[in-house]
This record gives structure tokens, C-alpha cells and sequence, in this order.
């Protein structure tokens, strides 16, 4: 499995104007023997995101709900920040186990660490044309 096709199967479909402001920022990158994906979340605490692996896509999403007491003792003028958030983003990462997949989360990033498969440690191969 190429690399390309690995994290980037709906990429153009997340590009929509109304899908990115739904979207997690996320950065991947190689390392040694895994690709590292670095997202942010800012202004979730650990406890807001969830993370599961289906058929080989990994599925991250982040929840925030209103805290229904304190919304009910303040008067606002102008609302912004409080409001109900879902983000939710996937991956597809192919045949890779559950308890091979390491996260963590700190300051509003989570760092998840992937393996790479054996069949994308092989060398290119070159393949001739003929006549």
C-alpha cells in the first residue's frame, strides 16, 4: 500500500468551505518505522475525544457539550466560544492492530504514532514496458 493512498483517500472531499470548519488540523509524517499524525484540539480536555479503528480507518472524533447549570446563570450579550462542538476526521491506516496504534494528548495536540505495514518497507520495483 503506498503511503499516498494510506491517509489520503477523501482528501479532496474534506476540502469543501463547510467540511473544513468541521475538520481537525492535522499534520502526518514519517518517522522511522511509523507515520506520526499530529493533531489540533484546542480547548478539548482528553476525556472530550474518542478514537476507534474500523476496517482499517481510524476514526478520531471530539465532542464538547454546554454545561446545561452554568449556561443557565449567565446573561450573555454576544456568543461565541460556547457553543456545542463536533469535529470528527478519518484515516485510512489499512490492516494495523488496535494495540499497535499509541496516542496522546497535551496542551490541545494529540500525536498518534501508526506503523508503518511490512509490505510499504520494500524497495521500489521497476517494471518494464514491453512492445
Amino acid at each position: 500500500m503506498l503511503p499516498s493512498r494510506i491517509f489520503f483517500d477523501n482528501f479532496f472531499d474534506e476540502l469543501e468551505p463547510k467540511k473544513m470548519d468541521k475538520m481537525m488540523k492535522c499534520d502526518i509524517y514519517e518517522k522511522d518505522d511509523q507515520y506520526v499524525l499530529e493533531m489540533d484540539i484546542p480547548g478539548f480536555k482528553k476525556e472530550d475525544i474518542h478514537m476507534e479503528l474500523d476496517h482499517g480507518y481510524l476514526k478520531i472524533s471530539a465532542e464538547k457539550k454546554l454545561d446545561e447549570e452554568d449556561e443557565h446563570n449567565k446573561k450573555y450579550v454576544r456568543r461565541e466560544r460556547h457553543v456545542f462542538h463536533k469535529y470528527e476526521r478519518q484515516f485510512y491506516i489499512g490492516d494495523v492492530q488496535e494495540e499497535d496504534i499509541k496516542a496522546k494528548f497535551k496542551n490541545g495536540m494529540l500525536e498518534i504514532t501508526v506503523p508503518k505495514q511490512e509490505n510499504e518497507k520494500h524497495a521500489k520495483k521497476v517494471i518494464s514496458i514491453e512492445e
